[in-house]
């Protein structure tokens, strides 16, 4: 496996989060043969992993891999999980409204099931990236142009700006970085 530089910029975001944070979710794709988890676990596209900088065990993040004896079900194993299977990160407490999001990771099972609940929501319910697809580079996009997301909901796509909305008022504020 090669090092790549979105995978080395995902491992600085992610070690800053989980510095800043000492405890946080980080969801995998476990669907890749790289990825080592138990047995049972593999085929999974959104792994969620717990990363507290309590747990006895190190927690290494390498540019190119997450490294830590974890526990499951009482059981140790030593997993390694490539960068590019790590598609998000938030906080236990907060859910995915405040966390980080690597756009260009996520599964395309996790976009068709988003894309499927979110054509079931009637109109009024619907948040402002509703109509979001996945074009064929695998970029967000809305009609044509990047999609809509409220302001404090940051996305970082290696230097172009994606425009932004502000949020509804009627809504509570996300906190959701995506990082393309």
């Amino acid at each position: 496996m090669s090092l790549s530089f979105s995978d080395a910029a995902k491992a600085k975001a992610l070690r800053e989060y989980f510095f800043r944070h000492g405890r946080i979710y980080i969801v995998v794709d476990a669907t890749s043969d790289d990825v080592l988890v138990p047995e049972g676990l593999k085929g999974d596209p959104a792994l969620r992993l717990v990363l507290n900088s309590r747990m006895p065990q190190p927690i290494i993040i390498r540019d190119d891999r997450l490294e830590s004896d974890f526990s499951f079900s009482g059981q140790g194993f030593s997993c390694k999980i490539p960068m590019h299977s790590i598609w998000a990160a938030y906080l236990p407490d907060g859910g995915l409204e405040q966390g980080v999001i690597w756009d260009e990771d996520v599964p395309e099972l996790i976009r068709a099931i988003v894309k499927a609940v979110r054509s079931n929501l009637p109109d009024e319910q619907e948040g402002p990236a509703d109509s979001v697809e996945a074009n064929e580079q695998g970029t967000m996009e809305e009609s044509g142009r990047m999609e809509h997301r409220p302001a404090n909901i940051s996305v970082i796509d290696g230097g172009a700006d994606a425009e932004t909305k502000p949020a509804r008022s009627d809504r509570k504020a996300d906190h959701l970085r995506v990082i393309k």
